[in-house]
């Protein structure tokens, strides 16, 4: 069974700044093991125990990575794309930026060209779409995401990952980040790198026909 895995996979509740449970206190969003409980526990609702191919995109990434360490004996295999093993590093007043554009239509309209600009790969048609998906959810949901992102941190369990691993990254995104992927691949042993070219922050949907082909050849090549 392969399942993919991004922040929109994630029940709302889990996207909110505090996930209220029926323990005493809440707990926060970027509880990973939390999220990860969830994610395996909705699996096994529908009979899917074993076997699990994960592909996950940044949030995603994080989470099905971190489904990886701790159930590796239901996990065939993980892909994982624009995704990091430790907090990201940002340019500073990114993440007031978003919270200021929740307030102020300058800034709204300030984050919705920032947001147009990542989309520099895609069909003009996807790109729109995506975009007024930014506009129903807004610049709150993106902020909670980068805060949930800046939270993760598997660095020190990361060299125990068992499932094979493939890790995807754009080689053009606009946003410059580090190449955390390449860092998640120098230490696991055995993991697959690929990168490519004109392809940004979102290489399945601006480059879909080789980021699937490479994923079925990677699955393959594991059978």
């Amino acid at each position: 069974m392969r399942t993919s895995i991004s922040s929109n996979t994630i029940p709302a509740a889990l996207r909110q700044p505090c996930l209220a449970t029926r323990m005493e206190r809440p707990v926060p969003m970027w509880n990973y093991i939390l999220n990860t409980e969830w994610l395996r526990g909705w699996l096994w609702s529908k009979g899917k125990q074993k076997d699990l191919v994960l592909v996950g995109f940044t949030l995603g990434g994080c989470i099905a990575l971190q489904y990886g360490l701790d159930y590796p004996d239901e996990v065939k295999a993980l892909v994982l794309m624009t995704t990091g093993m430790r907090p990201r590093e940002r340019r500073p007043g990114t993440l007031e930026f978003r919270l200021k554009a929740a307030e102020d239509p300058e800034t709204y309209r300030q984050w919705l060209d920032t947001m147009r600009h990542q989309f520099l790969f895609m069909t003009p048609e996807l790109g729109e779409h995506l975009l007024e998906c930014h506009r129903k959810v807004g610049p709150l949901s993106q902020y909670r995401d980068f805060v949930a992102l800046d939270h993760f941190d598997v660095r020190e369990r990361i060299h125990t990952l068992r499932p094979p691993l493939l890790l995807i990254r754009g080689a053009d995104d606009p946003n410059s980040s580090p190449e955390y992927e390449l860092e998640i691949h120098q230490a696991v042993p055995g993991s697959q790198y690929l990168k490519f070219k004109n392809a940004g922050h979102f290489p399945f949907a601006e480059n879909p026909e080789e980021v699937n082909r490479a994923i079925d050849q990677f699955l393959a090549s594991r059978t």
